[in-house]
């Protein structure tokens, strides 16, 4: 790991994305309810803040880092077949959170696959992102919208 003890903590916050496409017809059942294994929001999310607090255990060079704030969001268009997923995360720490963001937002999504497979094994988990960051000497970054 990247030593950062001589680090002053500061605040730091990253943003990321990503989406999974399925057919228009499961995308709807998750809408009203009607997936089996049951509410694959409430679970997706349950399951994206843990994994944003295990990421330092899961990707061997992260330093495990204590979060101050975890935030999954998701949209869904049931015409397109499209869930989208972002993770909010946030620390003062003496380094960022992108992988965290990241690792939320990659769980999150796997979580919907498996709550959905049953329905819908074609489903596509895409574009996981990091759309922004703030905080530590690297400054700012935003990604460019196309």
């Amino acid at each position: 790991m990247v030593d950062v003890t001589a680090k002053a903590p500061t605040f730091r916050r990253a943003v990321a994305r990503g989406e999974v496409r399925m057919r228009p017809e499961t995308a709807a059942l998750i809408q009203e309810g009607g997936i089996p294994k049951g509410d694959v929001f409430a679970t997706a999310r349950i399951a994206g803040i843990m994994a944003a607090k295990k990421t330092g255990e899961l990707i061997p060079m992260c330093h495990p880092l204590e979060l101050t704030a975890i935030e999954v969001l998701f949209s869904c268009d049931s015409t397109a077949g499209e869930v989208a997923i972002e993770a909010k995360v946030g620390t003062i720490g003496r380094t960022g959170v992108e992988m965290e963001a990241m690792t939320a937002v990659g769980v999150a999504a796997l979580t919907i696959y498996d709550m959905c497979k049953a329905v819908d094994r074609e489903m596509v988990i895409t574009d996981i992102q990091l759309m922004s960051k703030e905080g530590g000497k690297s400054g700012a970054f935003f990604r460019r919208q196309p």
